[in-house]
């Protein structure tokens, strides 16, 4: 069909030439040239007279060979159409790497000894290096590759692609519960891996208590950490000085940290984005500093230490045995396994009551009043809705959860200090959100488990484990710029509710 009159049609788009992306691929490399040689190439390690100067230039030209495919590759991506399932394959892999990175921590060890991810050396570590910059600069370029004509995001096909990773999630979802009760029960399951899974499910039910705040109210909150710390220290101080057990401590604890919450809350009323971004992160470093220097109270850097330990019902679990401990009582071998157990169950059932609240408010006219002020303020205004209430809120009820993560992280490790609490804790929390997608629940868990469970994963990749986990976050940020689960479900709906797209969702900016 011609254009009408009057109006010139849009010349199509040229393909980039080859010699265009070479010249772009190039200039890529002689900046990571520049980049890796000092900083990979050059490396000083011990030795008999002092330190040596150790040089890796192969190293160095592996990383330049793989960044000037990869820049190629997107140079020449962005001028191509490719068939429409080409990039929702690419869509789907950020989700596949999760499952199989949850998998792989649940594979019994090697008849050595050691697990699947963890044999090997140097060369290994190379060689998975290049296969996984290899297979995310395929991806990469899938999925910013243009789909055909036909076929549009909102099109049929996107929605049927949507609706499949929505029941998908149904059933991963219960998979994941089912995983998670049965942990302890699996015959290779053992200390290291109970204690990697209290970890994450701490992480778990600190990012679901953040989504509160970014994901469902949209205000960016840079300084969560703050209430982490506030519950931690709450708990330490009142079982320590009043000798309280933890199960009174652990409400007071939450309470101590939501009224934290709504004293941050009152002064950013009327901030948004970046500007409330700034203030929360200062909120965040004000709570460390104030516990690094109140020595009297905090024990400023030495920290507080004797932090008792959660019982069951009464019964202590030592590691001797005796009268009133959980081994004696039930007529079992007395073990350390048994408080570790118990510990894991405990910080289980406190990220499933953060999910189930969080959950059931959605549902809620307060829940509705959050989404609403996420998606426009000035809207949310105009209907009537009490937006200093409804900010209040958000962060009362985000601060008190991380309130109780905070008071299980300090009866867990029956010691803190004012260095568990920087802004790098904030950053990896509001991470799992970002990278789970923001309002999802069970995107905040699979990121949990990504992240937390990546840096052990790839522990024995020593250096290289970090640039790894860096590329697959950055990875799955170009696939997936909404997160691993992108749709939303509507909390209210006329007739039957449908996924909508995350693209039509407002983020988390305040």
């Amino acid at each position: 069909m011609s254009a009408p009159a009057g109006v010139a049609e849009a010349p199509p788009r040229a393909a980039a030439p080859v010699a265009g992306a070479l010249r772009e691929a190039g200039l890529a490399a002689l900046v990571a040239l520049g980049l890796f040689g000092p900083m990979v190439g050059l490396r000083t390690e011990p030795g008999a007279g002092g330190l040596m100067l150790v040089q890796r230039w192969p190293t160095v030209a592996l990383l330049c060979a793989m960044v000037f495919v990869g820049r190629f590759g997107l140079v020449w991506a962005r001028s191509h159409r490719f068939p429409a399932f080409l990039p929702a394959l690419a869509r789907a892999v950020p989700l596949a790497l999760a499952l199989a990175l949850l998998f792989a921590l649940m594979l019994p060890p090697l008849p050595t000894g050691e697990t699947l991810l963890s044999a090997g050396g140097h060369d290994r570590a190379l060689a998975l290096l290049a296969l996984f910059v290899v297979a995310g600069g395929v991806f990469l370029a899938l999925g910013w590759g243009r789909a055909a004509p036909a076929v549009a995001v909102a099109s049929t096909r996107s929605g049927r692609w949507e609706g499949s990773l929505r029941r998908f999630g149904r059933v991963l979802g219960p998979l994941l519960l089912a995983l998670a009760l049965l942990l302890p029960a699996l015959p290779w399951v053992g200390r290291y891996t109970l204690d990697l899974g209290i970890l994450v499910l701490t992480y778990v039910m600190l990012g679901w208590g953040l989504n509160i705040v970014v994901g469902l109210a949209g205000l960016l909150d840079l300084g969560y950490v703050a209430f982490y710390a506030v519950g931690a220290y709450s708990y330490a101080l009142l079982s320590t000085s009043l000798g309280w057990s933890f199960w009174l401590c652990l409400p007071l604890a939450g309470i101590m940290a939501a009224f934290a919450g709504i004293l941050l809350g009152f002064p950013v009323l009327r901030l948004r984005g970046d500007y409330l971004a700034i203030v929360t992160l200062g909120f965040g470093e004000i709570i460390r500093i104030v516990l690094l220097n109140w020595v009297s109270l905090t024990g400023g850097p030495n920290g507080i230490g004797g932090i008792p330990r959660p019982s069951f019902f009464g019964l202590s679990f030592s590691a001797g045995g005796g009268p009133g401990s959980f081994a004696d009582f039930f007529g079992l071998e007395p073990s350390p396994t048994h408080r570790v157990v118990f510990l894991y169950y405990l910080i289980l059932a406190l990220a499933l009551l953060t999910n189930w609240v969080t959950i059931r408010l959605r549902r809620q006219p307060l829940g509705r009043a959050w989404e609403a002020l996420r998606e426009d303020e000035i809207a949310c205004r105009a209907l009537g809705i009490n937006v200093t209430t409804t900010k209040l809120t958000a962060f009362a009820l985000g601060a008190m959860f991380g309130g109780f993560a905070g008071a299980f992280f300090a009866t867990r490790q029956a010691f803190i200090s004012p260095e568990s609490f920087t802004f790098l804790e904030s950053a990896i929390v509001l991470a799992i959100v970002v990278l789970g997608g923001l309002g999802s629940q069970i995107g905040v868990a699979i990121a949990a488990v990504v992240m937390i469970g990546g840096f052990e994963v790839f522990r024995d990749l020593a250096e290289w484990r970090m640039l790894v986990f860096g590329g697959a976050m950055v990875l799955i940020m170009v696939l997936r710029p909404r997160g691993i689960v992108a749709s939303r479900t509507p909390t209210v709906a006329l007739g039957k509710r449908r996924a909508i797209s995350g693209e039509l969702v407002g983020e988390g900016h305040g």
